[in-house]
């Protein structure tokens, strides 16, 4: 029985090492890929999206323009 529990006990211990060695590991690239969203990808986000928004209002004061131009009370 004797070397049964250190059997055990050394795959409970060969098992927390894997778990530990996951887990720094999974810690470290969930930084890295942190990192690179707010360095990467969020600013790109932003420019687009900024882009996006004054397109739009470009194509409203169009439309506004094109409504006012043939509503019979403009003419």
């Amino acid at each position: 029985m004797n070397d049964f529990n250190r059997k055990v006990e050394e795959a409970s211990s060969r098992l927390n090492q894997s778990i530990a060695e996951a887990t720094a590991r999974l810690e470290k690239e969930t930084a890295e890929l942190i990192t690179h969203l707010n360095d990467q990808v969020v600013p790109k986000v932003r420019e687009h999206s900024t882009k996006a928004l004054r397109t739009a209002a470009e194509k409203m004061k169009q439309l506004a323009d094109y409504v006012e131009k043939h509503t019979p009370a403009h003419k």
